[in-house]
């Protein structure tokens, strides 16, 4: 070869390794310029590269990592700290099988032993042949994306929560609309019909009286007189009752606990009962049986549920009211012998308003049981109700031998 060809060559082969050195510096800029940890590992799983960024998310030296097994250094356990076996790791499949591997929820670790969430891409790296010689990793610190991701979750969470809370509560308050709706609709048909008949008996009684003054005696007119008071007196009563439910939901209803023996008190309330109804019978095991008690409140609740259980049975029948005492409570007992109670009217038997469906035949308001069971409760009482269909019904109510304010 002559000495004009050896320069030749010499110049080619000084040319080729300038553009190697220029591109070996071109690719060593543009992996000290990538944010991304970016490391090259040969067959073995040895790092073969890697760029300041990611020796710098795992706190090591570049030129410590060289050569050591990046798994051992970065990818030894799992987030639970568990140990992450090297042929499970998807980057070492990379140059297994030549596949790419992509992973977004695994950690790596640092120097100092501390963690952090990973996403990373595992790529072959293939020689002129085609052959498999290694493989790069790329990955990123996902730590902010992570708790923006936790964040967000957790806002949602409280949204839907917040959803949730508001759904029941309009749904609670559209049940209340509902419930106030209906018990409207039964206060307007108990009006008009508990009001209408006493009204047409006043009106009636009223208009015969002008009609036949002269042709009637002093006992007819004092039977219509009577007649005209006793409606009076029933639409008075009405009237009454609501305005008590509304001092109770009004909490405006205050009471006056006194001491008053309650032996004397039922015998003298079914003496008051008596003319009209003879068919009332007391049973009790004391002489004397002393509460402190709001008289009037015990009074209407009595006096309400022994007014129904003699409505509601027959005329030749006894309606018992009986008294006994169960450690620190007085229980008043009262049973007939009427029509009972039907087994779906149970659930409704205390709502204002609300009549059985086997007494709608019989005058009333629905109110009384309302009433009494509130009486009830405002004196930290109880009630409980057992009926058997045209055998009768049973109402115990409990109270408290001393009632405290």
């Amino acid at each position: 070869m002559s000495t004009q060809s050896k320069n030749t060559q010499s110049k080619n082969t000084q040319s080729k390794q300038s553009e190697l050195e220029a591109l070996r510096r071109q690719y060593q800029l543009i992996l000290n310029a990538v944010g991304e940890g970016v490391y090259g590992l040969d067959l073995q799983g040895n790092v073969t590269f890697v760029n300041p960024a990611a020796a710098t998310m795992i706190d090591w030296e570049m030129e410590d990592l060289i050569g050591k097994s990046m798994h051992q250094v970065l990818h030894h356990s799992h987030s639970d700290g568990s140990h992450y076996p090297r042929e499970s790791c998807p980057i070492y499949a990379a140059f297994q099988d030549g596949s790419t591997q992509r992973v977004t929820d695994e950690v790596f670790w640092r120097k100092d032993r501390t963690s952090f969430p990973v996403e990373y891409i595992s790529t072959p790296m293939r020689d002129e042949q085609g052959q498999v010689i290694g493989a790069v990793v790329t990955f990123r610190d996902i730590t902010r994306r992570k708790w923006a991701e936790s964040v967000l979750q957790q806002t949602n969470e409280e949204l839907e929560m917040k959803v949730r809370s508001r759904a029941a509560e309009l749904y609670t308050a559209n049940e209340h609309l509902r419930e106030l709706s209906a018990l409207k609709s039964r206060f307007v048909s108990m009006v008009c019909h508990e009001f209408r008949n006493p009204l047409n008996n006043i009106a009636l009684s009223v208009s015969s009286l002008g009609r036949y003054d002269k042709k009637m005696s002093q006992v007819e007119k004092q039977q219509y007189l009577l007649g005209v008071a006793a409606n009076v007196e029933r639409m008075t009563q009405m009237i009454d009752d609501i305005l008590v439910l509304g001092k109770i939901e009004a909490k405006r209803l205050v009471l006056s606990p006194q001491p008053i023996n309650l032996v004397d008190f039922c015998r003298e309330l079914l003496l008051e009962m008596q003319p009209i109804q003879k068919r009332l019978k007391f049973t009790g095991r004391f002489k004397a049986l002393i509460a402190q008690t709001d008289q009037t409140l015990l009074r209407s609740i009595l006096t309400n549920i022994l007014s129904n259980a003699i409505r509601y049975s027959a005329e030749d029948s006894v309606v018992q009211l009986s008294l006994s005492q169960r450690q620190h409570q007085a229980v008043f007992t009262i049973k007939d012998d009427g029509i009972g109670i039907l087994p779906e009217d149970h659930p409704h038997l205390f709502e204002p308003f609300h009549r059985g469906k086997n007494a709608s035949n019989i005058p009333g308001t629905g109110l009384g049981l309302s009433i009494v069971k509130q009486f009830v409760e405002l004196q930290k009482g109880d009630i409980k109700v057992e009926s058997e269909l045209g055998v009768g019904t049973m109402f115990r109510v409990r109270l408290p031998l001393l009632l405290r304010d």
